[in-house]
């Protein structure tokens, strides 16, 4: 027979419940803070993706070529760099939001067919070799990983790349490119397990380092390009129209101003939050190749694999296998990004109907330049072309690129004929004067080197 509970023992027990639960209230255990969590990142829009797609493979070699060159002598670029990168990223979306249109939709509606095309085309092939690159360092990352074909994997990276962005629905595809913007912590976690010199990285985090040779204005231009990005202005101005369109209470804040704070302030949080992350894990990899490789003498890293696989006799297998894992996917981020914003650039400088949330049929032209992007970028690595000698490239043109984009961008902001009766704010107005001088300047001191070096 079984025994029946006691029921002095049955109220001590609800009594041990509610204490439970009170304190819980008052100090949230640590399911409940994943659960904060969750909620917080769910509230989070492009600004994060944006941000996080940023650290792609490209700019992983980038980081780990200065890093393994300079040393520290260019955190500092990092703590500089956020309020510009922000700024203009604020920028891009305050114009898709204010406008309900993308950066290319605007120049073709009220600029010159003269300025449209010649920078689109600067950004297709920019995005190009920045793809056929990028698959390249993810195949080449996962054989290092764990063995096999590194063009087999490329090619299976690719393919699954435009097969998510065609057929996985955009609110599901969305929810899935925010939550993979997670490995990046991976480059966090490689700091945690190398010897870092704490008195030489906040020194050289806050106080600039210049020197006028060529190599130092070369990947200095390379990491303000690869930071501050025209792929990234069109992805998100466009991507901040897809969100107000899939929000049946949204509209263009230019017919509709009333609606302002309501877009803007979450805009905002999300966009300097994702600037944030992006900034950090940049940060993390300039440190991580600085405190092992530069500190060991090999200073002459070309690509992201090398980088990940000069770390392991230095720093040991667990940092080999972090950086490698954080190429493959940043790079499952990335790539999506890259065509993504060469489809929206082209079908929105062709005026054909564009998104993510339609289906294949009703955008042919948009998924089709997304995958042929992809596959002229994928097949850089079957020709005499070195796509991973491309990739530093990529982000030195990037760098030059983005100087007419955001000039462009600020001239939208001041036309009444693009913006209504809306009028960017005063703080953002000069942060983005100021980021379009910065990489004016930038640009043309490493011309100015190549010019004075003979090339």
């Amino acid at each position: 027979m079984l025994a029946q509970p006691n029921k002095l023992d049955t109220s001590k027990a609800a009594e041990r419940a509610r204490r439970r639960e009170a304190a819980t209230e008052g100090n949230p255990s640590r399911s409940c803070r994943l659960v904060q969590l969750y909620r917080g990142l769910s509230k989070l829009g492009p600004g994060i993706v944006t941000g996080a797609s940023d650290d792609d493979p490209s700019g992983i070699a980038t980081y780990s070529q200065v890093g393994a060159r300079f040393g520290f002598a260019m955190l500092w670029t990092m703590p500089y760099l956020y309020p510009l990168m922000s700024g203009v990223q604020e920028i891009s979306a305050w114009v898709g939001r204010v406008t309900g249109a993308g950066i290319a939709a605007n120049i073709r509606r009220y600029y010159s067919a003269w300025v449209l095309y010649p920078m689109v085309t600067l950004l297709l092939i920019a995005n190009v070799i920045n793809l056929g690159a990028d698959l390249c360092a993810m195949g080449s990352a996962l054989t290092l990983m764990v063995g096999g074909p590194s063009h087999f994997y490329t090619v299976v990276f690719g393919a699954l790349s435009v097969a998510a962005a065609i057929f996985i629905p955009y609110s599901k595809y969305a929810r899935l490119l925010k939550w993979a913007s997670l490995v990046l912590l991976v480059y966090v976690a490689t700091a945690v397990v190398v010897h870092v010199p704490l008195r030489s990285v906040l020194s050289n985090s806050f106080i600039p380092t210049f020197s006028v040779s060529t190599s130092y204005m070369t990947s200095l231009t390379a990491v303000f390009g690869t930071t501050i990005s025209p792929y990234l202005f069109v992805w998100q101005a466009s991507q901040e129209v897809q969100e107000q369109r899939a929000a049946p209470d949204e509209t263009a804040l230019k017919l509709a101003p009333e609606q302002a704070d309501s877009q803007l302030r979450p805009m905002r949080v999300d966009t300097y939050t994702g600037m944030a992350f992006s900034n950090l894990i940049a940060f993390f990899i300039i440190l991580d190749t600085a405190a092992v490789l530069h500190a060991h003498g090999r200073t002459n890293i070309q690509t992201a694999t090398q980088a990940a696989e000069a770390l392991r006799p230095f720093a040991g297998d667990l940092s080999f296998a972090l950086f490698s894992l954080g190429i493959v996917g940043t790079g499952l981020l990335a790539v999506p990004v890259l065509a993504g914003s060469a489809g929206y650039a082209l079908a929105e400088a062709l005026n054909w109907p564009i998104g993510l949330d339609r289906k294949f049929l009703r955008a042919k032209g948009f998924y089709s330049t997304l995958a042929v992007a992809t596959l002229l970028g994928l097949s850089l690595n079957f020709t005499s072309i070195d796509p991973l000698t491309a990739l530093f490239w990529s982000a030195v043109i990037n760098g030059v690129v983005a100087v007419p984009f955001m000039f462009m961008m600020m001239l939208m902001t001041a036309n009444p004929r693009v913006t209504g009766s809306m009028k960017l704010p005063l703080w953002p107005k000069i942060i983005g004067w100021i980021s379009t001088a910065i990489m004016s300047v930038v640009a043309i001191g490493m011309i100015a080197t190549w010019n004075r070096s003979g090339g």
